[in-house]
């Protein structure tokens, strides 16, 4: 081995140590943001936990009062949250049935969900030859300069199932797009959705992603493995090479989605079982959740298709829910929430304060401007995420309620994974002015927002 390989090698470790080290960091700034975490709201961690002592789904005593969201229902107590959010928690329900510990460990959860987010991020934003300063940057952004921060710290199982919807979120992502496993980009999808049922939604979007026929890079995309007919390949080629030189890289969003379908067509005339194999891989354990999830309905409230919200004592009566849990109604209200409510002014320290049940994720993150500049190096895959984005978004804006105590719009944490897909797709490769000042006041603006909430009483319910 020569003095450059060993060098290289040095670098490639050095890398390694650093990753570990931020991951570690990570979970220890999560673990120690919140001297009051809300882990006593554990409705899913109960229910694990009776599951597991041999109790059922359902409680035959009335539980504690701060636990609104069990509703009766034929002589027992069930929680509303989904199948998905329960089986989470099952491994975590088992340190206390053996223990080991004697609540719901939230705080701990919350700073391994973290964790595990950080893992992901860095390894999709690996598969980009941006600058290692760039990386850890648009890395450190989602973790700290996002409302997740302060929102999952709160440790409840509120927060913690959309935590662990993010790392689904992410790691079908990976999964899907980086490094092609179909059953494992499924249950990572089943994560997601299991957690945060909106996420559904988007199985379209990766069953799309993973029907391609490659990643198209520089307009000139690496063919996928499929048998194809020698014609037809050298055809499609041929004429994506000659769109790509004719258009200098920059084709419209038109002609890439033409280019796509084109590809797309070859690929399902020319071997249907391949892909039926790809996506029938990815289906297998979001079809057996779904099912468990209908099972766990009637069990509940003997409806398959009943998951219990409306079912919460005077949860129709609330002013928010006066046009039902969801109509269209809401749109309004939810963009001035998520996008447009300013912080409050005090006539004392610490003078300007968010409001504790909503308030501008743009002002408080303001690089997710970044998010609207053109240009990508995957057009079709940047297409694709903000599809996502646009349709959890609807979803969310279409709900009475924007999400009760929190910082920003807690809901909106599971737009974060196709936002850090987006920024990836159009940053420039180094850091430039504008991106150092944007993300480093979103960094500062939450670490404020975590303090305010977390340490001090200037922020109340």
């Amino acid at each position: 081995m020569n003095e450059t390989d060993k060098t290289s090698e040095n670098s490639a470790e050095n890398l390694k140590i650093t990753i570990v080290c931020f991951i570690a960091a990570t979970f220890f700034i999560y673990y120690f943001s919140n001297p009051k975490p809300q882990q006593y709201y554990d409705y899913t961690f109960r229910v694990a936990e009776n599951i597991l002592r041999g109790g059922g789904v359902g409680f035959t005593e009335k539980p504690p009062s701060w636990l609104n969201e069990f509703v009766p229902f034929g002589g027992e107590w069930y929680s509303v949250f989904p199948f998905g959010a329960v089986v989470t928690m099952i491994p975590f329900a088992v340190f206390k049935t053996v223990g080991i510990v004697k609540e719901m460990p939230g705080t701990f959860i919350a700073a391994l969900s973290a964790s595990v987010i950080s893992f992901f991020l860095f390894l999709i934003s690996s598969r980009y030859e941006h600058a290692w300063k760039k990386h850890v940057l648009l890395i450190s952004s989602v973790l700290f300069g996002t409302w997740m921060w302060t929102n999952l710290t709160f440790a409840g199982a509120w927060q913690l199932a959309l935590g662990l919807a993010m790392i689904g979120e992410l790691g079908a992502i990976y999964f899907t797009v980086y490094n092609r496993k179909p059953l494992l980009a499924g249950a990572f999808f089943a994560l997601a959705f299991g957690n945060r049922t909106e996420n559904l939604l988007t199985a379209p979007i990766f069953m799309f992603l993973l029907s391609r026929p490659a990643r198209l890079q520089n307009s000139v995309p690496k063919f996928s493995k499929t048998e194809r007919s020698i014609k037809e390949k050298k055809r499609a080629k041929s004429k994506i090479k000659n769109q790509a030189i004719e258009n200098q890289g920059a084709e419209s969003g038109f002609q890439s989605i033409k280019i796509e379908f084109t590809l797309l067509v070859i690929d399902i005339r020319n071997n249907p079982r391949h892909l039926f194999r790809i996506l029938a891989a990815f289906c297998i354990v979001p079809f057996f959740l779904g099912i468990s999830t209908l099972i766990y309905n009637y069990v509940r409230f003997a409806s398959f298709t009943d998951f219990g919200y409306a079912r919460i004592p005077g949860v129709l009566e609330e002013p928010w829910y006066q046009h039902g849990i969801f109509s269209v109604w809401y749109v309004r209200g939810q963009a001035y929430e998520m996008l447009f409510r300013l912080w409050e002014t005090k006539d004392k320290f610490p003078y300007y304060v968010p409001n504790g049940f909503s308030s501008s994720i743009l002002l408080s993150s303001p690089f997710l401007f970044f998010a609207f500049r053109p240009g990508a190096r995957d057009k079709i895959l940047k297409y694709a995420a903000w599809t996502a984005i646009f349709v959890l978004t609807f979803l969310l804006w279409i709900h009475g309620n924007s999400g009760g105590w929190q910082f920003g719009y807690r809901y909106a944490m599971i737009l974060l994974p196709w936002i850090f897909l987006i920024l990836l797709e159009n940053s420039p490769r180094k850091i430039t002015v504008p991106e150092w000042i944007l993300y480093g006041f979103s960094i500062a603006a939450n670490a404020y927002a975590t303090y305010l909430f977390h340490w001090t009483e200037y922020v109340k319910p």
